[in-house]
């Protein structure tokens, strides 16, 4: 699925590449604070999280994440038998993303 995602990107992004943003962007630490930048959601094949962005006029623009998936922190607790903490890491990140696109 990456591969699909990053030619999507490319295609509808032509002029823009994707940058790995920094542990110090604004979008770790909105309302919480991710201090190591993008937490582990969900275990893939033991890489670490990264976040991936296409900026435009130093405004982020597209957010790409990679080896965390959100998405199954946000789902009901019995599908992935998730902690709390994750859990509650991804609900926080969700909010952050939130917070960072209505005040940035």
């Amino acid at each position: 699925m990456k591969e699909y995602v990053m030619g999507q990107i490319e295609e509808l992004f032509p002029n823009n590449n994707l940058e790995e943003i920094g542990i110090d962007h604004p979008i770790f630490s909105q309302e919480y604070k991710f201090p190591q930048g993008l937490p582990k959601i969900h275990e893939h094949d033991g890489n670490r999280p990264q976040a991936f962005g296409i900026f435009e006029n130093n405004r982020l623009i597209l957010l790409l994440t990679l080896e965390s998936d959100l998405g199954d922190g946000w789902e009901d607790s019995a599908v992935h038998n998730d902690s709390e903490e994750i859990r509650t890491n991804a609900l926080q990140m969700g909010a952050n993303i939130i917070s960072y696109v209505f005040k940035n």
